[in-house]
């Protein structure tokens, strides 16, 4: 058998491109823009990324993205978690990426859509790396505010694939986004939306039935409600886990107490990915080391997640082959 870590082709489906805003970048886009940040060194930085839930880390996610404000910078920070993905062996990766958290504050929709989406190209040209674009609404703020963003999008429908729903879960169902979901898919989007990190079960349903969702982001909650893990292995509806965000996040104590081999073990289609990798302590490789380590993962389930990862993306049938049969050999 091959060694499985080293060399296995991934692809990762639930990456925020603003959560991969390393410290050093941070401070050097601060310098360049004239922006003051409240830390006088990388070390600052990195020292306040301890986290006691969700909004802790939003709190300090929203202020590092202020030193966005270039074309130039958003194609920095894309191309540096693209390097990444290539030394990771990372083959295709599909981004999210929150334009309200620049549109209101006044950076122009095709400023940062350009800066991404020239990185991809280079990516798959220069690196080999494969990618789509998802744009996720901000769930904290209004519906109105989505379908705003949702019309802002609109002139660039064929760059991006489908719409999501991030930032703060709980006290903002998926039920609110319904209107603005329908009229995503009837403008041809996809769909997904993260549900049942730090919300309950029944946001997953709604994700499902109200927002007809591809995949679940997230969705650990799940085994709470035994009818939904048997919908969900049914179906074969992916759920993106993230387990070091999942730690540092504290929806876990402990990566030995996560339920990721227990998710496996039920049937359900169980991806690995690094949901804000800057600010949780890793990119696709320490995650899956990481579970391995810590629930002392097999080979063969090491492969199994990275199978299911391209099963569950959006390529083709025909683009998922060749990679999944290349993981074959691993076996």
């Amino acid at each position: 058998m091959r060694s499985p870590l080293s060399t296995l082709p991934k692809a990762e489906l639930h990456i925020h491109i603003e959560g991969s805003l390393e410290p050093e970048m941070m401070v050097a886009l601060a310098q360049r823009n004239g922006i003051a940040l409240p830390y006088d060194s990388v070390e600052a930085v990195r020292a306040a990324y301890q986290f006691e839930n969700l909004q802790s880390f939003l709190d300090l996610y929203y202020a590092g993205a202020q030193v966005l404000q270039t074309e130039q910078d958003f194609y920095d920070l894309t191309w540096a978690y693209l390097q990444k993905c290539a030394a990771q062996h990372v083959r295709h990766t599909e981004i999210f990426f929150d334009p309200q958290t620049h549109s209101d504050r006044g950076i122009l929709f095709e400023v940062f859509h350009s800066g991404i989406t020239q990185a991809l190209k280079d990516a798959k040209t220069q690196l080999g790396v494969s990618s789509a674009l998802i744009l996720c609404f901000l769930r904290h703020l209004s519906a109105e505010a989505a379908m705003a963003t949702l019309e802002q999008a609109l002139p660039y429908r064929d760059s991006i694939i489908a719409v999501g729903l991030d930032s703060s879960e709980l006290g903002h169902p998926p039920s609110k986004f319904q209107a603005v979901f329908d009229r995503a898919r009837a403008e041809g989007f996809l769909t997904v939306a993260h549900a049942g990190e730090e919300g309950p079960p029944d946001y997953i349903w709604e994700a499902i039935r109200l927002l007809k969702v591809s995949r679940i982001d997230h969705g650990v909650r799940c085994v709470e409600d035994p009818a939904l893990v048997e919908y969900l292995v049914e179906h074969q509806i992916p759920l993106t886990v993230c387990p070091l965000s999942n730690i540092k996040l504290c929806v876990f104590d402990t990566m030995a107490q996560h339920n990721l081999k227990h998710l496996m073990d039920l049937g359900l289609c169980v991806t690995v990915n690094s949901d804000d990798p800057a600010y949780f302590g890793g990119y696709l490789a320490e995650n899956f080391a990481s579970v391995e380590s810590a629930l002392e993962l097999s080979p063969e389930q090491l492969v199994q997640l990275a199978k299911n990862s391209f099963r569950a993306s959006f390529l083709s049938p025909a683009e998922q082959q060749p990679y999944v049969e290349e993981l074959e050999t691993y076996n």
